[in-house]
């Protein structure tokens, strides 16, 4: 009897591998027997989830319950944010308007409200404004975002955190920078900036003046005055020029738009979403803006909330039950710009890491608000908000709340952040070298394990620390990953998503393939109990474990979203068809030296079908002779039903290779052991 050992084996030699292995796979998963064996099985099926596909490729799920034990499933889509609630989906994509105007910011001395006018929208309180160019005015600085207070058509008020030391009536101004002829020292002027030598500024539009290009990040060298600063920039300029202000004088802001009613209430009136445009008067309806578009997603919870942040953007929040039709910024001083967020327990905080003080991203910072309240972003002796720079590493990829603690990956390391309480919050400590996360959604959680795929190979963290998983189909994977960049300029291993299917004790990994056209084709699957690897052909783009809406779901490379480990078929749209499922052993050697041995009947043992179900699967084994490693092999394929009692080959040979496979609606099977009839055949 032959009984194959469970697993896929591509790094072995034909020579090498006895036979004993598997060495090709595809949509098949390894079930363990009383024996701690285990048997190839076809894998479950998927069925559609949800009626249509969504308009554009999916990046982000998470499922989750309201305070009403309504299920719900968020969905971060490139072109949009949904929310898939009892099979209506609700499109809830935050929504963005940007304009260029003149200034025109009035104060009065003594008073923190801003009156505002912008010719080039209209205003509502539902809605919040950014202001990418700071802006000088009465003697208060506004940068960041903030909740519009009142608003009457093109005019609207907000709260600075200061009051002013003046009135000034329609004015207001920003950067204008002076250059030097053959020195990169630039002077901007800025009135009452409250600077210090080292601060950093960030020039959210690109100028150009005196042969210089100036934006991005910049590092104050020295405060001449209470109205001036100097930084250097990257090159010398070719001339002495300026002042000139920064985008020709006006002022670019970004408003949030919140689409909703016009309730004769308050919204929103307590606890952290008690402050700002939300606690007072009635709200005003909202002109729709543009909807964002987002390269990837990260979703979590946020109690009965769905928290979202686009990639490179700010962060997000909807409430199933809420005046809000679409979700909308956090607001207070929450940073606008982030590699991802996820939700830290045991005080329910949102960690925001490649995030920002400014408006560009610190590759390398986590920022966390205040404890149950996500309006609260900067950190004080009265609140637990605070942030920490990673200090090794590039750029943060990804992090999780892992079992007791958050996790944090750099492109080189992981980092642990530990709830330690007031005054520090959360204690940092590096708990891995030379293992970082390839992307985003690269690592998942299996009961209290955290698994992840790096740049060259898998990683486990558990109670003995992290620890690399030794890959038998590693050549399948890391020698199959598509180069290269996508148009965004993005590399396609960003798109990588880990797949947890914890009711088989399985962890996915969808790739790009080298040969594919850059979206996830392919998967890599390691049994966390079995200690075994397969590998096979699927797209799926974003994927959830087992949750309050049921089995695993992922969303394929078709934009649709299918619910896995239901029946056996692989549905493509809202059609069943037949799933492609296979396995090869490696070859044989069922004779040495020149001898030849002759095959001429092989019993199947095969289980037809699921329990107490219907025995009606159809497989085709093919068998390959051969007697030199470098033979083109002879092939035979048979077709096998529950009836099938012997096969009769009646081949000589020295190397045998088994191939199973199947392609009928339906079914499933799983394999024994297979038994060959064979005597000596002469010499060759």
């Amino acid at each position: 009897m032959i009984r194959l050992r469970p697993g896929v084996n591509v790094t072995s030699t034909t020579v090498l591998n006895d036979g004993q292995d598997y060495t090709t796979s595809n949509l098949i998963r390894f079930l363990p027997d009383r024996d701690g064996e285990g048997l190839v099985q076809k894998m479950g099926g998927w069925v559609n989830y949800f009626g249509s596909a969504i308009s554009s490729t999916i990046r982000a799920l998470k499922g989750w319950a309201d305070l009403n034990s309504n299920n719900h499933l968020g969905v971060g889509a490139e072109s949009s944010l949904n929310v898939l609630t009892s099979g209506t989906l609700i499109n809830i994509t935050p929504q963005i308007q940007t304009t260029n105007s003149a200034p025109n910011f009035s104060t009065t001395s003594g008073s923190n409200i801003v009156t505002i006018v912008d010719a080039s929208t209209t205003a509502s309180t539902l809605n919040y404004v950014n202001f990418v160019t700071p802006v000088s005015v009465g003697g208060i600085i506004l940068t960041g975002p903030y909740s519009i207070y009142t608003a009457a058509g093109t005019t609207y008020s907000i709260q600075a955190t200061s009051n002013a030391t003046s009135t000034v009536s329609n004015g207001g101004a920003s950067y204008a920078f002076t250059t030097s002829n053959g020195l990169s020292t630039i002077t901007c002027t800025f009135n009452d900036h409250g600077y210090s030598v080292g601060d950093q500024i960030y020039v959210g539009v690109s100028t150009t003046i005196g042969g210089v290009t100036i934006f991005g990040v910049y590092t104050i060298l020295t405060v001449p005055t209470a109205n001036s600063f100097t930084f250097a920039a990257t090159n010398t300029a070719t001339s002495t020029a300026g002042p000139t202000a920064i985008n020709s004088g006006n002022i670019r802001a970004d408003y949030y738009i919140a689409i909703g009613p016009q309730p004769t209430s308050t919204g929103f009136g307590v606890g952290g979403f008690g402050t700002g445009g939300f606690g007072v008067g009635t709200l005003q309806p909202s002109v729709p803006g543009t909807p964002i578009t987002a390269t990837n997603w990260t979703l979590d919870n946020f109690g009965q909330n769905l928290v979202a942040c686009p990639t490179g953007g700010a962060i997000y929040y909807w409430q199933p039950d809420g005046q809000l039709q679409n979700a909308q910024i956090v607001g207070g001083n929450g940073p606008t710009v982030n590699t991802g967020i996820f939700v830290a327990m045991p005080q329910r905080q949102i960690v925001a890491f490649g995030s920002s003080f400014t408006l560009a991203s610190d590759p390398l910072l986590v920022r966390w608000c205040d404890v149950e309240n996500f309006t609260v972003w900067n950190g004080t002796v009265t609140n637990q908000a605070g942030s920490y720079r990673i200090p090794t590493g590039s750029k943060i990829v990804t992090g999780i709340q892992g079992p007791q603690q958050g996790l944090l990956w750099t492109d080189l390391d992981i980092w642990a952040m530990q709830y330690v309480g007031p005054p520090f919050v959360y204690g940092f400590n590096k708990i891995g070298s030379n293992c970082g996360a390839i992307a985003l959604h690269s690592v998942g959680q299996i009961n209290n394990d955290i698994y992840w795929m790096s740049q060259k190979q898998f990683f486990r963290l558990s109670n003995g620390g992290v620890q690399s998983v030794p890959c038998s189909v590693w050549d399948a994977v890391f020698q199959n990953l598509k180069s290269g960049n996508d148009v965004n300029g993005l590399p396609y291993t960003d798109r990588i998503c880990c797949a947890v299917n914890s009711q088989f004790n399985e962890v996915m990994w969808f790739y790009p393939s080298a040969n594919g056209d850059g979206e996830n084709d392919s998967y890599v699957k390691y049994n966390t109990v079995m200690n075994v690897w397969d590998y096979g052909t699927l797209g799926r783009t974003a994927w959830i474990d087992q949750s309050v809406l049921g089995p695993p779901i992922g969303s394929g490379s078709d934009n649709w979203l299918y619910q896995h480990e239901i029946g056996n078929d692989a549905y493509v749209g809202n059609q069943a068809t037949a799933m492609q499922s296979s396995a090869a052993s490696g070859y044989y050697v069922i004779a040495e030296g020149d001898n030849l041995l002759f095959i001429d009947q092989v019993w199947p043992d095969m289980k037809w079908g699921g329990y107490d179900g219907t025995q009606n699967a159809t497989v085709n084994l093919t068998f390959n002779f051969s007697a030199y490693p470098g033979d083109t092999p002879q092939t035979i394929t048979y077709q096998m039903t529950e009836q099938t009692q012997y096969l009769t080959p009646r081949v000589r040979a020295r190397l045998v290779q088994m191939q199973l496979s199947s392609n009928d609606v339906g079914t499933f099977w799983r394999l024994g052991g297979i038994r060959f009839r064979v005597q000596p055949d002469g010499k060759f």
